[in-house]
């Protein structure tokens, strides 16, 4: 471990949602800031939406933690369930035990939950993680929980958290009821080159480092690059960098160990081989084409069915060294588009 190596307390780049090591970019603090105002003013349902490995649940936890003293909350993170499992959990979270599987009697059971809360004095929110995943049914129970309210305020404050699929979901006309409910709506946008470099010194400031930078300015910038300022990246690539740092005994971490890192990190350097064109003869014995049904006169038909293959593949060579992950993607969808006109063109032959 390069802790001691580097004069660090904890992890810097770990994997867990601490929220004691949150940057708060301009993105990520107008999102916290927009979350934060929506549950101040009780608007009810709130929403954020980003890609995959943008923060988002630290960022919550970062947020829930400035509730803690006045607030009762629940993180939901079971999202692939029906909408009985879906109230199972949620009384779980709060701590209700529940052995039955009658739907009327949980919301009773959460009802008077949020009853006693509001009567405390106390907000109740809900925060529901990987919310893409909800089933149309599901969300419907949902919306029902926001019916939950008093004259004069909700007893409950909902955060619909997913990726951008998540905003796909919510725009079907089957869910307008719920999309007229969310009231505030906020993103996250990737780290610039510029609040990659600061990202990546908050994090090791909060692990302890003081001092010169561990990393120079052009391999804060290739990270930077790499990672496309998703900060799960970026913590994926410092974490190997700095560790790679120590194996060789280096005080400052360089190109040459990042672009080390990115290529041992490379996953298309372990994609499966794109079929060659001498492997198209496999056509055959695969059921492409049945040798049963070939008689001797078929022998230019065979002929065509087995090299027509090798003439649409002949003009681009592949070697996977050489193409990049969107390349490779690319060329795979040229060599099925290719093969299918190619099988088109034996099934009907022109006269």
């Amino acid at each position: 471990m390069f802790l001691e190596f580097f004069n660090l307390r904890e992890q810097p780049f770990g994997v867990s949602p601490d929220p004691r090591f949150l940057y708060l970019g301009p993105g990520h603090r107008e999102a916290l800031a927009s979350l934060y105002y929506g549950i101040e003013a009780n608007r009810g349902f709130l929403s954020l939406v980003a890609r995959p490995g943008m923060g988002k649940t630290t960022l919550l936890f970062h947020l829930l933690a400035k509730f803690s003293h006045t607030a009762r909350t629940a993180f939901i993170f079971q999202t692939q369930c029906n909408s009985r499992e879906f109230m199972r959990f949620l009384l779980a979270e709060i701590g209700i035990e529940n052995e039955v599987n009658d739907f009327v009697r949980m919301h009773e059971q959460f009802n008077r939950c949020l009853v006693q809360e509001a009567r405390a004095g106390r907000r109740f929110i809900v925060v529901i993680d990987e919310a893409q995943n909800l089933d149309a049914s599901v969300l419907e129970t949902v919306r029902l929980l926001s019916d939950f309210e008093t004259p004069q305020a909700k007893l409950l404050q909902i955060i619909l958290v997913g990726q951008p699929s998540l905003a796909d979901k919510l725009a079907t006309p089957g869910l307008t009821q719920l999309r007229q409910r969310i009231t505030s709506l906020s993103g996250l946008s990737p780290l610039t080159p510029q609040e990659t470099a600061c990202f990546i010194e908050h994090r090791l400031k909060v692990a302890g480092h003081t001092g010169a930078s561990l990393f120079s300015a052009e391999a804060l910038y290739l990270i930077a690059e790499a990672s496309e300022g998703i900060p799960r990246q970026i913590n994926n690539y410092c974490f190997h960098s700095l560790s790679l740092a120590c194996a060789t005994r280096q005080r400052v971490v360089d190109t040459d160990i990042v672009e080390e890192v990115l290529n041992d990190l490379d996953i298309s350097r372990f994609l499966s081989e794109v079929e060659t064109p001498a492997s198209m003869s496999r056509l055959v014995s695969t059921g492409v084409v049945n040798p049963d049904s070939i008689s001797e006169s078929d022998d230019q038909v065979v002929e065509k069915r087995t090299a027509a293959p090798k003439s649409v593949l002949s003009s681009r060579k592949v070697s996977k060294d050489s193409l990049s992950p969107a390349e490779a993607v690319q060329h795979m969808r040229d060599v099925t588009r290719l093969l299918n006109n190619w099988r088109s063109g034996v099934e009907h032959p022109s006269d």
